[in-house]
């Protein structure tokens, strides 16, 4: 039985950055393992408004399609955007300057 209200749902964890002035950065360095010989691939995310299964905001790259969902802690959660892509594991995510 509903309320009968229209109004959306209300983003638990944005009222809780509201309330508590924790705001989280708009842009990410995703860093990969395992790049070429041994190295480190990166690449630029975005906050996009949405938010993953896990509640946090998901980021994405220019292209849409690496997507991820970082959290308050920066834990990365990257996202599938294709079918049969396997998403990335052991990825770490650095705050950018605005």
């Amino acid at each position: 039985m509903g309320t009968g209200s229209t109004a959306p749902p209300i983003d638990q964890e944005r009222v809780r950055r509201a309330n508590t002035g924790d705001r989280m950065p708009r842009r990410y360095e995703l860093v990969f393992p395992g790049g070429l010989e041994g190295g480190q691939d990166t690449v630029e995310v975005t906050v996009t408004g949405r938010t993953g299964p896990g509640g946090h905001p998901i980021y994405e790259d220019a292209t849409g399609i690496v997507q991820a969902e970082i959290s308050d802690r920066s834990e990365v959660r990257v996202l599938a955007t294709g079918a049969g892509q396997d998403p990335a594991h052991g990825v770490t995510a650095r705050p950018l300057a605005s």
